[in-house]
C-alpha cells in the first residue's frame, strides 16, 4: 500500500513542477490570440526560469497585437521587464499613442518609463491637454511703473511633448517661468490701468516669449484668471524715502550743532588760558618793581609818581562808568 501512494505523490509533484514551468494554459490562450509562433512554449519556460510573470507578459503583447503593433516582439517586452520598467504601462501608452496618431516608438516610450515618468500619463495629456496654475496659490504680485501694485493669477494649458519628454523640465519650471512672464508684463506696463483694461497683455507677451522651449511640455494658452489692484508702492517708497532723507538731514544738523558746541568750549578754553597768562604776568610786576628797586634803577619818588598815575587813571574810570550808569543821585542828597 505505501509504494503506490508514495508513487502517486510523486507523479502529482511531478506534474505539478512541469505545469509551472510549462504553462500550457498561456501558451495556447497565445496560439488563440497572436498565432502560432509569436509565443512559443519555450518563451514562456524561459520566462519561468528568469523569473519573468509570463501572465503579464503573454497580455501585453495579445495586447499589442491586437492593435496592430506586430513589430514588438517577446523578447523586446522581457528586455524591458527585466531592465525595471513598468510593461503594462507602456503597452497602453504605445496603443493609446497609435490611435491617437501621436509618433511614439517602443524605443522612445521604454527610455521614457525607465527615466521614471508616467509614459501613461504622458500620453493621455498629450490627448487631453492638462490646466496649470500659476501660481499654484495665491496670486503673483508686480508693480506697474507708475507705482500701483497689480496682483494677477494665470491658467496655463499645456499638452506633453512626446519627443521633450526625456531630458525636458516638469510642470514646475513652467510654472516658474509663467510666473517670471507675468511680473515682467506688469512691470513694463506704464499704468496699472493697461493691464486692467487690456489682461490679455499678459498673456500675449508671456507667449512670444517661448517659455516651453527646453520643458516636457507645450503651452497652448496662457489665460489670465484673476487681476487684482493691490496697494501704492510708488507712494510708500517716496514716503519712507522723504522719512529717510528727514533722518540724514536731522543727523547732520545735529553733528553741525555739536561742531559748534565743540567749538565754542575750545575757544572759552583759549580765553581762560589768555587770561591765566595775564594774571601769570601781572603776578611778576611786584617782583620787578622790587629789583628796580634793589638795582637803584627806579626810585621813591618814581614810585610815588606812578601811585598817582594809577590813581588818576582808577578815578577817571570810575568817573567814566558813573556817567554811562547815570547819576549818583544818593552822593547828592547826602551833600
Amino acid at each position: 500500500m505505501v509504494t503506490p501512494l508514495v508513487l502517486l505523490g510523486i507523479i502529482v509533484f511531478a506534474l505539478l513542477i512541469i505545469f509551472y514551468f510549462v504553462p500550457l494554459g498561456l501558451w495556447i490562450q497565445g496560439i488563440v490570440s497572436v498565432g502560432v509562433g509569436k509565443i512559443t512554449i519555450i518563451d514562456l519556460i524561459r520566462m519561468r526560469l528568469r523569473k519573468i510573470p509570463p501572465r503579464v507578459m503573454v497580455d501585453s503583447i495579445i495586447n499589442l497585437h491586437k492593435a496592430g503593433l506586430e513589430n514588438i516582439s517577446t523578447g523586446m517586452v522581457e528586455t524591458h521587464f527585466l531592465a525595471g520598467g513598468n510593461v503594462p504601462n507602456v503597452s497602453i501608452a504605445l496603443i493609446a499613442s497609435d490611435k491617437a496618431r501621436i509618433p511614439l516608438d517602443f524605443s522612445t516610450c521604454t527610455a521614457i518609463d525607465l527615466a521614471g515618468r508616467d509614459v501613461k500619463g504622458a500620453v493621455e495629456t498629450s490627448v487631453y491637454p492638462k490646466v496649470i496654475d500659476a501660481p499654484v496659490n495665491g496670486t503673483l504680485a508686480a508693480v506697474a511703473k507708475d507705482g500701483i501694485e497689480v496682483k494677477a493669477r494665470a491658467r496655463v494649458t499645456v499638452r506633453t511633448n512626446i519627443p521633450g519628454l526625456v531630458g525636458g523640465a516638469t510642470d514646475e519650471t513652467i510654472i516658474a517661468r509663467v510666473g517670471e512672464g507675468i511680473v515682467s508684463a506688469i512691470g513694463s506696463s506704464d499704468s496699472y490701468k493697461k493691464v486692467l483694461e487690456n489682461p490679455d497683455y499678459i498673456s500675449k507677451f508671456v507667449l512670444e516669449k517661448g517659455l516651453d522651449a527646453g520643458t516636457a511640455f507645450e503651452i497652448l494658452s496662457i489665460d489670465i484668471a484673476d487681476v487684482d489692484v493691490g496697494k501704492n508702492v510708488g507712494a510708500h517708497l517716496q514716503a519712507d524715502q522723504a522719512e529717510a532723507d528727514l533722518r540724514v538731514a536731522q543727523a547732520r544738523a545735529e553733528t553741525r550743532r555739536a561742531m559748534a558746541v565743540a567749538q565754542e568750549q575750545e575757544m572759552t578754553a583759549k580765553v581762560a588760558e589768555m587770561r591765566a597768562k595775564v594774571v601769570e604776568a601781572e603776578a611778576e610786576v611786584p617782583q620787578a618793581m622790587a629789583q628796580a628797586f634793589r638795582e637803584g634803577n627806579l626810585g621813591i619818588m618814581d614810585y610815588y609818581s606812578m601811585k598817582n598815575i594809577q590813581s588818576d587813571t582808577g578815578m577817571r574810570d570810575a568817573i567814566s562808568g558813573q556817567g554811562e550808569e547815570g547819576p549818583d543821585t544818593s552822593q547828592g542828597n547826602d551833600g
